[in-house]
């Protein structure tokens, strides 16, 4: 119980009384946004059809300005009104086991996705023709440079090192690939979700890259020679996803998130 409370409260910050009777009634939340609506229903149908509740569905970068039901926020000390809630969990919440142990995989990093933020161009500049690393972007041209063609889970699993970037907001492989058995690296993060991005400890549970990626191949190599350190970033990192394993608990979290809610509006 005590870690359910800890949970609760870190999604949900809110301390203060606050007026919800301008938001719309649970009955009337939006059906149209498929998983979200399904993943938000789940939890407030059973507070009842007439209580009121503020939600904004899709990826999130700013506070809003009233409390909020959210699937993303900025990792802030002053976000307290955007109340997180496991939204859209099919899609950011589902790995595979990897069967490949590191010191099997390709000691070389990998990085596929869109080239839609400065940091993920930055990197397709850097290292889209090393001779080593299989970084490419998909989707339109960049820089010149032609998309590369992209690769699935599997065949990112064959490689050691597991560059994760935001995209949107957060970064949607973070979690499967701290799920595998690859060394990710990240630079610092911005936003977070269910998963409390904002709790992961640069390297504890991933590897801290500089904004610009100038330290990558210094840290690919010093994990190439300290191979038991990766490991131990690994195991941090399957130990951290293994606390979102209990389905039980998840829903337990979720319903006292929104409880929370509902006693500082004055509904319950």
């Amino acid at each position: 119980m005590d870690d359910i409370e800890e949970r609760v409260a870190y999604c949900n910050k809110l301390s203060l009384h606050f007026d919800a009777s301008d938001a719309p009634l649970v009955s009337e939340i939006e059906s149209e946004r498929g998983r979200y609506f399904l993943d938000l229903i789940e939890h407030a149908k059973g507070f009842g059809a007439d209580r009121r509740l503020n939600y904004l569905f899709g990826d999130i970068k700013l506070v809003p300005p009233v409390p909020k039901i959210v699937k993303s926020r900025p990792i802030s000390d002053s976000n307290e009104n955007s109340v997180v809630l496991n939204l859209n969990k099919n899609r950011h919440f589902s790995w595979t086991p990897d069967p490949i142990p590191f010191r099997d995989k390709k000691p070389a990093a990998v990085w596929r996705g869109t080239a839609r933020t400065k940091a993920r161009r930055i990197l397709v500049d850097k290292f889209y023709d090393h001779p080593e690393f299989d970084i490419g972007h998909t989707g339109k041209e960049v820089s010149g440079r032609r998309p590369k063609g992209a690769l699935t889970h599997g065949q990112q699993k064959q490689f050691k090192y597991f560059i994760s970037l935001e995209g949107n907001e957060v970064a949607t492989n973070l979690k499967w690939g701290m799920a595998s058995n690859m060394l990710v690296m990240s630079p610092r993060l911005h936003y977070e979700t269910w998963f409390m991005e904002g709790r992961l400890q640069p390297d504890k549970h991933f590897v801290l890259l500089r904004d610009d990626f100038s330290d990558l191949e210094d840290k690919v190599a010093y994990y190439n020679d300290n191979p038991e350190a990766a490991e131990t970033i690994i195991s941090e990192a399957h130990r951290r996803l293994d606390q979102f394993s209990d389905p039980l608990k998840e829903r337990m979290i979720g319903a006292r998130v929104l409880q929370k809610y509902f006693l500082l509006s004055g509904q319950i």
